[in-house]
């Protein structure tokens, strides 16, 4: 095998090995102003059935008023990459979780603002 080939198999092998920090985060449209009375909606429908009604978490989901999630350590484009491409498990024992492809960029900048809030209620900035 040639130098040349070889460099070129793991040139390609390489782009299969990508760490999540080097996917394109996905992004709401140019403009908009994320409303988290929007998002409670959006929030309910597609997101309480596992990390609860009240964003305290169920035997599926972690919570969402939990300090691990504090915009600090999971930022907003964290929601948007779960969001789009699911999430491995890494603080928590629930297991994977799935891509919720259903959720736009935008709805989840939404329910990202209606989070934000919910945590600054809760004393979790």
């Amino acid at each position: 095998m040639t130098l040349m080939k070889f460099s070129s198999m793991l040139c390609a092998a390489s782009l299969f090995a990508l760490p999540a920090s080097a996917q394109q985060i996905p992004k709401p449209s140019p403009g908009l102003m994320p409303n988290p009375s929007m998002g409670k909606p959006l929030y309910e429908k597609n997101c309480a059935s596992c990390h609860g009604p009240d964003l305290k978490g169920t035997d599926k989901a972690p919570p969402f008023l939990h300090r691990f999630y504090e915009p600090s350590h999971h930022g907003d484009a964290a929601f948007q990459m779960a969001a789009r491409n699911g999430v491995r498990a890494h603080h928590w024992n629930f297991g994977d979780m799935p891509p919720v492809p259903a959720v736009s960029p935008d709805e989840v900048a939404h329910i990202t603002a209606y989070v934000r809030m919910q945590q600054r209620k809760a004393g979790i900035r």
